[in-house]
């Protein structure tokens, strides 16, 4: 049984850990509106984009010459996964269940006969996928040193996948990150960006039996947007990973605080239990001594 010294001092180490888990609690709350704005703020203009992509992609379909991001190589042989996750922890299990959705995608890749290829985009995601796939890592990023993502750093990503894409590398891209949805809730998410297609539900315009003229044509239009859609909707996915990050902490820090809590209370009554019964044992010890003499 441990002593009342040990019982003092295991109870100031766990007040030290609550008053930790309190402060990266606020912290995260702090973060978390910021960031939940500046992800909401981008989804229309994603989902613009994507109306836009489909309209012109089902006005090129069937054309030979239709650019090769949106009809692709012809392949189906090699894959690419962007994994997106955070580079830090202490976010419950967010950064783990974007990597398990990966890992079953490389599962059922791998057993259809596919080549798989993966590029990750923050630490975490390195971490935990280069003790069983390190040798399909071709990439890696992180953004320990930025404070605060910008489409800067999701361009720079998107350049070096279209240069691998140009070089003939793989012929299909997948993005995987944590979807926002509320403090509650990220959901795992796998998009294909490479060849690009609009993610289903993407409604497009009711024309009416009206037809668009573009200037320039269309294939001049997609050559341009294709690769901005590639960037933007990487740029989409890192904005959603911070508010998720962020929510997801905030969750597991108030968990941690309270579970400190609770663990102080049950060390204050046994700590009173065994002060209780060397008092009493003292008591005892006196008492029977004195009937001695």
């Amino acid at each position: 049984m441990p002593s009342l010294k040990d019982l003092k001092n295991r109870i100031s180490s766990v007040k030290s850990t609550q008053k930790i888990t309190k402060a990266k609690q606020m912290v995260a709350a702090a973060k978390l509106r910021r960031a939940e704005e500046r992800a909401k703020e981008s989804r229309p203009y994603t989902e613009r984009m994507e109306a836009v992509l489909a309209n012109l992609a089902a006005s090129s379909e069937g054309n030979p010459n239709a650019p090769r991001l949106l009809s692709g190589t012809g392949k189906d042989k090699t894959h690419l996964l962007i994994v997106a996750t955070a580079d830090k922890g202490l976010c419950g299990g967010f950064n783990s269940s974007i990597v398990r959705l990966a890992r079953e995608r490389i599962t059922k890749l791998q057993g259809e006969g596919k080549e798989i290829k993966i590029v990750t985009v923050g630490r975490k995601a390195d971490d935990m996928l280069k003790r069983l796939y390190g040798e399909l890592i071709i990439w890696k990023t992180n953004f320990m040193e930025v404070r605060q993502i910008g489409f800067a750093e999701a361009h720079a990503i998107a350049e070096e996948v279209l240069k691998r894409f140009d070089g003939e590398e793989f012929d299909v891209a997948t993005l995987f990150y944590g979807k926002f949805k509320n403090v509650v809730t990220q959901e795992p998410t796998a998009q294909q960006v490479i060849p690009a297609e609009a993610p289903e539900g993407v409604e497009t315009p009711d024309l009416k039996g009206a037809v668009y003229e573009y200037e320039p044509d269309e294939e001049d239009i997609l050559r341009e947007l294709l690769p901005r859609y590639v960037a933007v909707q990487i740029f989409r996915a890192l904005l959603e990973n911070v508010a998720s990050e962020q929510a997801a902490s905030m969750t597991a820090m108030d968990n941690a605080t309270r579970n400190a809590g609770e663990m102080i209370d049950k060390l204050n009554l046994q700590y009173n239990r065994a002060r209780q019964a060397q008092i009493t044992t003292e008591l005892i010890e006196i008492i029977a001594g004195a009937e001695a003499l």
